[in-house]
């Protein structure tokens, strides 16, 4: 009768369903990135291109996120004067520093160490949000769940021959500073979403982030060439999964602490290993380890998930 008595955005089924669709989504962009890549013939040295492109697909990502969001609330969707401010602060963490720390650092390091790194910010979450902003209560449990999620992640990226201990700021450094870029927007939108509609949120951060993200892109001498139906239509798709993910993801973000949201970010990498197995016919890529690590980060939701029994006797999330 507990469960029935919750909000339907925070009981234990919905909470996973729909953040797992949000990763599924997310995972599927892996491969609609290379593809993209090819399509618009963009090179893997090509920052500028990369970054340009990826403007262009979260100022999509806006437009989308305002229209579907102006739908479902029967009234266009616009900021109000106090929301302004917050659009800047998530447009500066979410999509514009984030992303353009990623591909440069990216650019500069192995593609499985950087992997690895950009699933830290599932731990830099947990940490901001419990010790800097004291959202919630940091637990053995939360720490425990977290830790072996991400021994997950180091499984389904292990690669010997791409795994070493050097670090240089510009390649491993500025990765690390990507994931805290993610893991504080994620406990800004929680605090945002408090009074503000989460999808309108999005749709604005999305748009001022991908007009920054095409300016910097552009200015840097990034050019984006072969323009058909096509690449236009993996765009469009590509700006669904941002705007419909991100949007959602908010939802989840205003009804639930932040630990137990964004633990599930460590399955985006199995499904991004799992699509590019299907898609891009890497067929090495989805074997034993991938398996192990999906029963990591299983295990991992479960436990920041979990209950535990308050000193009142009750249940609490923990």
């Amino acid at each position: 009768m507990e469960q029935q008595k919750k909000p339907l955005m925070q009981r234990t089924w919905m909470v996973w369903l729909c953040a797992l669709i949000c990763t599924a989504l997310w995972g599927s962009a892996f491969p609609c990135i290379k593809t993209g890549y090819v399509l618009f013939d963009i090179g893997s040295s090509d920052v500028a291109g990369q970054i340009l492109f990826a403007g262009v697909r979260f100022f999509g990502a806006g437009i989308l996120a305002i229209l579907i969001g102006s739908v479902g609330q029967r009234q266009f969707l616009r900021p109000r004067r106090g929301s302004v401010p917050k659009i800047l602060v998530l447009s500066l963490f979410q999509t514009s520093m984030q992303y353009v720390l990623f591909y440069i650092g990216m650019a500069h390091t192995t593609g499985v160490k950087g992997s690895i790194l950009q699933g830290t910010s599932v731990l830099f979450s947990l940490l901001i949000a419990c010790l800097l902003f004291r959202t919630e209560r940091l637990t053995v449990m939360k720490t425990v769940g977290c830790v072996i999620g991400f021994v997950g992640i180091i499984l389904v990226n292990f690669n010997g021959a791409d795994m070493d201990l050097q670090f240089a700021f510009i390649g491993e450094g500025f990765m690390i500073l990507a994931a805290l870029s993610s893991s504080f927007s994620s406990v800004f939108f929680k605090m945002f979403s408090r009074n503000e509609i989460p999808v309108m949120l999005s749709g604005y951060q999305f748009l001022v982030g991908g007009a920054i993200m095409m300016a910097v892109g552009f200015g840097l001498g990034g050019r984006l060439s072969g323009f058909t139906p096509a690449s236009v239509l993996l765009v469009v798709y590509m700006s669904f999964i941002s705007a419909a993910a991100y949007s959602l993801w908010g939802v989840l973000l205003k009804h639930n602490p932040v630990s137990r949201i964004t633990v599930f970010g460590f399955t985006t990498q199995i499904f991004g290993v799992l699509f590019s197995a299907l898609f891009l016919r890497e067929g090495s890529s989805f074997g034993w380890l991938s398996l192990a690590a999906l029963v990591l980060v299983s295990a991992g939701i479960i436990l920041v998930n979990r209950k535990q029994k308050n000193p009142a006797g009750g249940t609490a999330e923990v």
